[in-house]
């Protein structure tokens, strides 16, 4: 009985772990993720991505642009990943896109804003200095070992967006406004936070639902949980009824659009502003709270409209929505996977073994810090009220830096996504890059920490970069040594 009780627990955690993900992050991050990614496969030209992030671009220009299109980007490792697909399928290097895919979640700057405000200044400008060099260290790394594939991947990326016509000016505002509605969905600015009218729908019993909710999904804010709440049911069920009505409207969108079609897009449309708007259930119904969120989707929504319907051509249109939906199918089962496979690990990590395994800055505790990354995942700007949670718990700072440097790019749904997406040996490469970076950033920061000079700090650092573009510089010019024999 004591066995099925485990068991029991742990499903019941992986469920409630899923749930409370569903409700509270795919909608306004994932689903415009989603459709941004689908868009720069059917709308970009391969040139324009590859202008700036291609394979053959120079590094002193592909890589930095990498990071700075990351910067601004305030959303989870979950999100980027659609995005890196984007620009690694449209014919972005492997170099440049794995520096996208690392400094997105790990350093963008309201991450950074709020890791400064809540933890010190201190901690933020170590991450986003080492996220930044380490980021951009790691994807130079990756483009040299996967140089070949690196080439045939360019080659085939020709292939197939040969003769494609360049961007017009209609596809540019569509792509645009997409990435807008993201960012008017995820911003925490008082513009969109701030509620402007409260709408009160006379629903009865929603309290007690509410209630029901709480007590079939518990959970503790102290640990980072997140509850299921009325809201978060509602949309779940609706991103049930898109996911029906994309199957039957997209799935053969080149036999010809039918009504499912664009029911989906209506879905989808209804879907964000109800996640938009704030609601808060009380024994006399439901509020209903507008707010700039509210707005900012719903103009967002009304120009994407117009686009669609008026200005792309029905080529662009079929080809948009296949893309986004093929990103959809190919990420979100996996994610779902994961995030369940997260909630049951969650249920045997005790908070206590914190203290334990990385209390001091050593390379044992940097290591745990990194593994807690994996398995205690939490979304961009959860994870920094962790953070504080774990200092309080005795983590070092040095750990507590490998932690936060891990945690957005190696969760579990993220690693088996890349995976699909850039292939297992490579992904799992790049895993051991982050994990290897992420235990020195800690050991490195931590060691500055416990009294070490800056000085002293900055040297082990540059000798580890110098090192480190010595053995880049070795490899590359042997690579290009026999490619020069060979012809």
């Amino acid at each position: 009985m004591n066995i099925l009780s485990f068991l029991a627990q742990l499903l019941y955690g992986g469920l409630g772990n899923l749930a409370a993900y569903l409700a509270a992050h795919v909608l306004l991050c994932l689903l415009p993720a989603f459709y941004i990614a689908g868009a720069m496969t059917a709308l970009i030209p391969k040139e324009t991505v590859t202008r700036f992030l291609g394979r053959n671009t120079p590094k002193l220009v592909s890589y930095p642009a990498a990071a700075l299109a990351g910067s601004v980007l305030a959303v989870c490792s979950c999100t980027i990943v659609p995005l890196f697909a984007g620009i690694y399928k449209k014919g972005a290097g492997l170099g440049p896109a794995i520096t996208f895919l690392f400094f997105a979640p790990a350093a963008n700057i309201l991450a950074l804003i709020y890791t400064g405000g809540i933890i010190g200044p201190d901690l933020a400008f170590a991450r986003l200095f080492l996220s930044l060099a380490f980021g951009i260290g790691i994807g130079l790394i990756m483009a040299l070992i996967f140089r070949s594939d690196d080439a045939e991947h360019d080659a085939a990326t020709d292939a197939m967006f040969a003769g494609q016509k360049s961007m017009h000016r209609a596809a540019l505002v569509f792509l645009l406004v997409l990435v807008a509605l993201l960012l008017s969905g995820t911003l925490k600015v008082g513009l969109l936070t701030n509620t402007y009218a409260t709408l009160t729908l006379p629903i009865s019993g929603m309290d007690k639902f509410q209630g029901w909710l709480y007590a079939l999904v518990p959970f503790d804010p102290a640990k980072g949980e997140e509850g299921v709440s009325a809201q978060g049911a509602i949309l779940i069920g609706l991103l049930a009824l898109i996911g029906l009505a994309s199957w039957r409207g997209i799935e053969n969108i080149f036999e010809g659009f039918n009504r499912w079609t664009w029911v989906s897009l209506v879905l989808v449309g209804i879907t964000l502003l109800t996640a938009a708007v704030g609601m808060s259930p009380h024994a006399g119904g439901l509020d209903i709270l507008i707010n700039g969120k509210f707005f900012g989707v719903l103009i967002a929504l009304a120009i994407l409209g117009r686009v669609l319907k008026k200005h792309l051509s029905e080529d662009e249109t079929r080809d948009f929505l296949w893309e986004s939906w093929k990103f959809v199918k190919q990420i979100f089962p996996l994610l779902v996977v994961g995030v369940f496979t997260v909630g049951v690990i969650r249920v045997l990590i005790k908070p206590e073994w914190i203290e334990a395994l990385a209390g001091r800055n050593t390379l044992l505790g940097n290591l745990a810090g990194v593994v807690f990354g994996v398995f205690m995942y939490f979304p961009t700007l959860v994870e920094v009220p962790i953070a504080q949670m774990f200092l309080n718990l005795g983590m070092h700072r040095g750990p507590l830096l490998a932690y936060l440097m891990a945690d957005p790019e190696l969760s579990l749904q993220s690693i088996l996504i890349t995976a699909t997406i850039i292939g297992r040996l490579k992904a799992w490469i790049y895993v051991g890059w982050v994990a290897l970076f992420s235990t020195l950033a800690g050991l490195i920061y931590g060691a500055w920490v416990d009294g070490a000079s800056i000085g002293l700090v900055s040297l082990y650092l540059f000798a580890f970069i110098a090192l480190l573009s010595g053995l880049l510089w070795f490899f590359d010019h042997r690579n290009a040594r026999k490619v020069a024999i060979a012809h």
